[in-house]
């Protein structure tokens, strides 16, 4: 259904309701005098003392009383008229008085409604004796067993067939049936699907029976005066239900029709923003200041917001919104949100922050903390390392926010990467040939850049030993392990050529104390 469907729709009903509304404000009668369930007139207006309300209930009450006297005679329910008053009574019993505002209201004249009246409430009282006859029950009550008994029969042959169709249908689908899958798995399996089907059949069948009694005890009941209110109040336990749902759309049809056009401007409000942002995101709109990689997330945020506050706006025109109820229950889900999810909304803020800083981006190579490797996915939760050995690391944002992160991929792109390694030798060692050990080292090492000469640090003058740093530049970091270990094979090598020995940072050389480690070869 188009947008333009839904709106005509919407107005088709909403012009519904205002005449269903019209209609519902001039429909009302007054209260009802009810006699043995049949409703006789309405009364609007008070007399005197007594509201219109006591007045009809009263009167309710002296019919029906009236209707119980076996030895009532048609002839003395009679009206009486006065200068302000008509009146029905018997033998001196007032049942009912009209004034002049009771026939202005029903625009009648008084003589002709108090006539009205006495025979509405003459054929209730013939009506309730006749239907109470001795006679007239023996013939409802031979009905009733008639009606009940075509009840059984049918229970009876509606079990019985429905049994066997059951019996046919399985006969039939046993091998048909190869159950319910979902790709690669089996989500139920024939039998289970067969034994379904029998389910469902049982409980249509179980369903029909109770529809089928539940209309026939209506009628039952409304042949005898005694037991019609049953009727009616079976009616009514269906009726009801559905009037007031009937009632509740309706008058629920013009906050629906502003919750319509509410939706439908933040509808399009959020396809515009949606529009920028694949723009910008595509960098067919550039914005100083604003990078293409914040269009996404910036439109997520926004998204959400618009959301936000269209719930809002549209929460007064929700029905019950008002209620005590809704709002205990909106309250406690707030508070359990609230608490339970402290963790998960620092993540979430981390991790708009981290958008915005834009430390590292997909396939960057990156140490966060004790991890490194390639950023698989980033989401407002969580960031995915893929390390060197295949491993998948899961680190919270919140974590990444406290901690340091150290991108490799930015400079390897700009400017190349310089990464270093170490290499301790004593004092007897001339720092020299070290240098020169260490570069041809280097040079020699695959996925070194040869272009840029490699350099070594002396880092540190320890009590026993010189550090020596040796720093190379490269510009693939997802090769780092196999050039560090590249580089220090060639180390291994170039000085075990030159039979230069790696010792222990701690070895301590024995001399005599007249012998100098400081090398013989002069600086220039």
């Amino acid at each position: 259904m188009s947008i333009r469907s839904l709106f005509v729709f919407i107005a088709l009903l909403s012009i519904c309701s205002l005449t269903y509304a019209r209609q519902d404000i001039n429909a009302f009668k007054g209260y009802p005098v009810i006699a043995h369930a049949d409703t006789l007139f309405h009364i609007k207006n008070k007399l005197g003392s007594l509201s219109a309300q006591e007045r009809a209930e009263r009167t309710s009450a002296k019919v029906e009383a009236l209707a119980e006297d076996l030895l009532f005679v048609a002839d003395s329910l009679v009206t009486e008229d006065d200068s302000t008053l008509v009146s029905i009574s018997y033998k001196g019993n007032v049942l009912l008085s009209l004034s002049k505002a009771d026939a202005d209201s029903v625009k009648m004249d008084r003589q002709v409604m108090v006539k009205a009246y006495q025979e509405i409430i003459l054929n209730n009282i013939h009506k309730y004796k006749k239907d109470t006859d001795l006679t007239e029950l023996l013939k409802r009550g031979a009905l009733g067993i008639l009606i009940i008994s075509i009840l059984g029969i049918c229970i009876f042959f509606l079990n019985k067939y429905s049994n066997r169709f059951n019996a046919w249908l399985r006969v039939k689908l046993h091998q048909r049936i190869a159950g319910l899958k979902i790709k690669n798995y089996e989500l139920i399996s024939g039998k289970d699907e067969l034994l379904l089907i029998r389910k469902v059949l049982n409980l249509v069948k179980i369903l029909v029976i109770f529809i089928l009694v539940y209309l026939t005890l209506p009628i039952v009941f409304r042949l005898f005066p005694w037991t019609k209110p049953w009727s009616d109040s079976l009616i009514g336990f269906v009726l009801n239900p559905l009037k007031n749902i009937f009632s509740g759309i309706i008058a629920f049809i013009p906050d629906l029709i502003t919750i319509a056009v509410i939706v439908f401007v933040f509808h399009y409000i959020k396809k515009a923003i949606k529009f920028l942002a694949n723009e910008i995101e595509a960098e067919k709109l550039k914005i100083n200041g604003f990078y293409a990689d914040w269009a996404k997330p910036t439109f997520n945020i926004v998204r959400l917001v618009l959301n936000a506050f269209m719930l809002v706006v549209i929460w007064p025109f929700i029905p019950g919104s008002d209620s005590g109820i809704f709002k205990g229950v909106s309250v406690f889900l707030g508070l359990l949100i609230s608490f339970g999810s402290s963790s998960a909304i620092s993540n979430g803020v981390a991790g708009m922050v981290i958008t915005y800083m834009r430390p590292f981006k997909l396939g960057d190579i990156v140490k966060i903390g004790d991890t490194t490797g390639t950023v698989l996915e980033k989401s407002l939760l969580v960031t995915r390392i893929l390390t060197f050995k295949n491993e998948v690391i899961t680190i919270p944002n919140s974590a990444i926010l406290n901690g340091n992160t150290v991108n490799y991929s930015s400079m390897a792109s700009q400017n190349d990467l310089i990464i270093h390694t170490s290499v301790t030798l004593g004092y007897d060692l001339p720092w020299a040939q070290i240098h020169e050990l260490l570069i041809a080292a280097a040079l020699a090492s695959e996925g070194v850049i040869k272009e840029k000469a490699p350099f070594v640090l002396q880092t540190s003058l320890e009590d026993w030993y010189v550090s020596y740093e040796l720093n190379v530049y490269i510009n693939n970091p997802q090769k780092m392990p196999r050039i560090y270990s590249e580089l220090h094979k060639q180390i291994h090598i170039a000085f075990d050529a030159a039979g230069v020995e790696i010792m222990s940072p701690h070895y301590q050389a024995i001399r005599d104390g007249n012998a100098s480690t400081v090398s013989p070869i002069k600086v220039s």
